[in-house]
């Protein structure tokens, strides 16, 4: 195959890592045509439908995403479900190099007794709920007074705060009619995060724990006795500037007196209690059991086998994402990601998988912020462009494999099997769409939640055509 043509790669899965790769991968000395697929009709992944509606600052980065795909050298094309709508072969047609960018949405398991009772939850599943995912329910079950969430992750305080705070303080964020209604009917007086190691472990961002106390009418409780610092977590205070932010957060809430929580709804902190099991009766949730741990002088905990049960009626497990396998491509079932080698996917027997890649958390796992997924993205765009080029010096296997490179090959094909593409152009006017309901209530936009009616808008058809 001749290198005068440009190279032609696709990228799977449209979410920050995605849409970085395919950046950096455009910056190159390499002459390249990138098409970026999306199962959703959406872009931007997990910053749409995994931030909280009230972190509009997160969101910002929407802008930067944005900006990327305005400049119309990375042609996206939506509402194509990798898998459903074209497999692997499909694309090794059309593309010589395919990096998959998928990120990890489901939630982790957590083996413990009761897990599976009707009342517990995952927090991805409920995060998708109230950032008006397409793929899940427009309801959601809120009928428990006292509920659990089991990690020390932002996503547990995202989950714990969005559970506490009163909807009509939700009101001015993109929050979703549905999910706004849904939260009126909630009952919820107490939400008991619980850590299993010490202050000094958890993986808060400082910011995120402040605005927490800033909650109106909810008051956030941590009990002293909670509380217990080893070697290993005064190194990691000593160390880390964001640790001591956190811990310094946390000791200032220990010292409020009893008198000044006055709020009618609360959160409660627990740390060093390791979730055991969720309790039930009669098949529905009636509480949680914990374990007291002690930590064990490097960060570490174990447990002392001290229990307590703490009545609650639903619980939410926050203890982490996990990947989804994909056609035709390896999978590690036990870590959640491709397997890889700094982006180059490796089969069973670890061997390279010729022209495939794969970048952010399917890569990784889900661990680590923007700037991780950005230089992981290098990471894996650089070994793609080091094949590339030893390939067309003759110095390894040939990736210019494409046996229909034109780029309105792949878009007849999609159109042949009847996928409604949503391309760039038809999200910005789903975008203005979103924005113009959201200005008619002074908001900056409100979402379209079903996937028939955003892909309708998006392509200027009637919903139901």
């Amino acid at each position: 195959m001749s290198s005068t043509r440009p190279l032609r790669v696709a990228v799977v899965g449209a979410g920050p890592a995605g849409i970085y790769a395919a950046d950096i991968l455009s910056k190159t000395d390499l002459d390249v045509s990138i098409d970026l697929f999306e199962r959703l009709p959406a872009p931007f992944g997990l910053v749409r439908y995994g931030v909280a509606p009230d972190h509009p600052r997160i969101k910002q980065i929407i802008v930067a995403l944005h900006k990327v795909l305005d400049r119309g050298d990375i042609r996206l094309l939506a509402n194509v479900d990798y898998g459903v709508d074209l497999k692997l072969d499909d694309l090794r047609q059309f593309y010589d190099a395919v990096i998959f960018s998928t990120g990890s949405i489901r939630d982790a398991s957590l083996d413990i007794p009761g897990i599976d009772l009707p009342e517990s939850y995952g927090a991805a599943d409920f995060v998708s709920w109230y950032d008006g995912h397409p793929d899940v329910p427009r309801t959601w079950p809120l009928e428990a007074r006292e509920i659990a969430v089991l990690g020390a992750g932002n996503v547990a305080l995202d989950v714990a705060r969005m559970l506490a705070k009163h909807p009509q303080d939700l009101l001015p964020t993109e929050i979703p009619a549905n999910v706004h209604e849904g939260l009126l009917a909630s009952p919820v007086t107490d939400v008991h995060v619980f850590a299993r190691r010490g202050p000094a472990q958890v993986k808060f961002s400082p910011l995120e724990l402040r605005e927490l106390g800033h909650v109106p009418d909810v008051d956030v409780v941590v009990h002293p006795e909670d509380f217990d610092f080893d070697e290993g977590s005064m190194a990691a205070i000593h160390s880390s500037n964001q640790v001591k932010q956190v811990v310094k957060t946390l000791t200032d809430w220990t010292l409020k007196e009893p008198e000044e929580m006055t709020a009618s709804r609360r959160i409660h902190l627990h740390f060093l209690h390791r979730p055991v099991e969720v309790l039930g009766e009669d098949g529905h949730v009636v509480g949680v059991r914990t374990e007291r741990t002690a930590l064990n002088g490097d960060g570490t905990a174990s447990g002392t086998g001290e229990y307590h049960d703490w009545p609650v009626q639903a619980v939410y497990r926050a203890v982490g994402y996990f990947g989804s396998p994909l056609v035709d491509i390896p999978f590690d079932d036990v870590a959640g990601v491709i397997p890889n080698r700094a982006g180059r996917v490796v089969d069973v027997d670890g061997d390279p998988v010729p022209g495939v890649y794969a970048t952010g958390w399917i890569k990784r796992g889900p661990v680590g912020l923007i700037g991780h997924t950005k230089s992981d993205a290098t990471e894996t765009v650089r070994h793609l462009v080091e094949d590339v080029l030893s390939g067309d010096a003759g110095d390894g296997p040939v990736l210019r494999t494409a046996t229909d490179p034109d780029p309105e090959a792949v878009t007849e094909f999609l159109a042949s099997r009847g996928v409604p593409l949503v391309e760039w152009s038809q999200w910005q006017v789903l975008d203005a769409y979103e924005r113009a309901l959201g200005e008619a209530e002074g908001r900056e936009r409100v979402k379209v939640v079903p996937r028939d009616e955003m892909t309708a808008i998006a392509r200027g058809e009637q919903p139901g055509a």
